[in-house]
């Protein structure tokens, strides 16, 4: 694959990038110097890319279904096939489900770990190896506050979040002489079609009224990615502040805490 491309600009590959913070990080790299290949399942990919090349440069989209093995082969495909190497991949793609565990239905939650995990863990195996093979690249993780504690009635969310922030610290330790840096972006709750998509429009999360900007959460988590850090909590104060009590607390503290905020009907309590 090329090194370099030809019109000089950069180009990043962005998941789950048709709304929400996938969509604000595609709009930060293609305002920043980049060519994008954007990503998602629905058929609004289309229109957002549309609205994407009004930044300048190449934009091209590909509707795929990141929960299957198909799907994430056929982006990779598509990767090869533009003869470029990413010099950014934004692994954002994710789902969330909602309410008691034993009552879900089982191929929602399947579908979650699949999209949320398998997908990560298979895009990145596959396109890691030609950025190390190049010795540059950056790898950027949309992981979730969520990780930092046990979620009931979000119980594989919560996990998938916590599988993905881990896996992000253990490859970027692996990497760190490679020239390819990892960074995990950790956003609390933001105003994005998440919620009423997971069935959390009755609790006190779904709720929330003062949720974090997308275009915000996703500058920060661009900028974390631009200058190499390992991971950065975005949003509001709250965020950085749970996130930080999350390590002091016990697990059985924070589940509790949780509990109130993801509880089905909290919203009116």
């Amino acid at each position: 694959m090329t090194k370099t491309p030809t019109n000089g600009r950069l180009f990043a590959v962005v998941t789950g990038a048709s709304s929400g913070i996938g969509y604000e990080l595609a709009v930060q790299f293609a305002q920043n110097g980049f060519d994008v290949l954007v990503v998602a399942e629905d058929a609004g990919i289309r229109d957002a890319a549309q609205r994407l090349s009004a930044y300048g440069g190449q934009v091209e989209n590909l509707q795929a279904d990141l929960a299957t093995y198909d799907g994430v082969e056929t982006l990779y495909q598509a990767i090869r096939s533009s003869g470029r190497t990413p010099d950014a991949l934004a692994v954002n793609a994710g789902v969330g489900t909602s309410g008691p565990f034993v009552e879900s239905d089982l191929s929602r939650e399947l579908n979650l770990i699949r999209l949320n995990v398998l997908s990560a863990v298979h895009l990145t195996h596959r396109v890691l190896k030609d950025m190390v093979a190049r010795r540059s690249g950056k790898l950027l993780f949309t992981s979730s506050i969520a990780a930092t504690a046990p979620g009931p009635f979000e119980a594989t969310y919560n996990a998938s979040k916590a599988f993905l922030k881990f896996f992000a610290q253990a490859i970027r330790n692996e990497l760190k002489e490679s020239g390819v840096s990892v960074t995990t972006l950790m956003p609390g709750p933001t105003e994005t079609d998440f919620f009423r998509r997971a069935g959390l429009e009755d609790t006190k999360l779904g709720a929330k009224e003062d949720k974090d900007d997308p275009a915000q959460v996703a500058r920060e988590g661009f900028e974390a990615l631009m200058d190499g850090k390992d991971h950065v909590v975005a949003g509001s104060f709250m965020n950085k502040l749970q996130a930080t009590f999350s390590h002091v607390l016990p697990d059985t503290a924070t589940a509790e805490i949780h509990r109130k905020q993801s509880e089905p009907g909290s919203a009116q309590k």
